[in-house]
């Protein structure tokens, strides 16, 4: 075990007091594990999430250009889907 210092804002270390003695956690210690995990966890996914990201912005790039030429033309294929789907209810 590798035991370190943190300095947390009142707030935050009422958080943690409160739920050690409330019986959520047996520590503080645990409850900073718990939350440098679910740090962990979310910083895994944020990682997944971009490659992912620049995956599909990649095949974008190379499946060539698109068949609208502005930001006007997008729109309004997205109401002629809508309105078609509105319509087929």
């Amino acid at each position: 075990v590798d035991k370190i210092t943190i300095a947390l804002t009142p707030e935050l270390s009422a958080l943690v007091k409160e739920s050690v003695e409330q019986g959520d956690y047996a520590s503080t210690s645990e409850v900073i594990r718990d939350a440098l995990r679910d740090w962990k966890h979310k910083r895994a996914l944020q990682r997944r999430e971009i490659n992912e990201l620049r995956l599909l912005w990649d095949a974008g790039v190379k499946s060539g250009p698109g068949r609208f030429s502005d930001m006007d033309e997008i729109i309004q294929e997205a109401r002629t889907r809508f309105d078609a789907g509105q319509t087929e209810r």
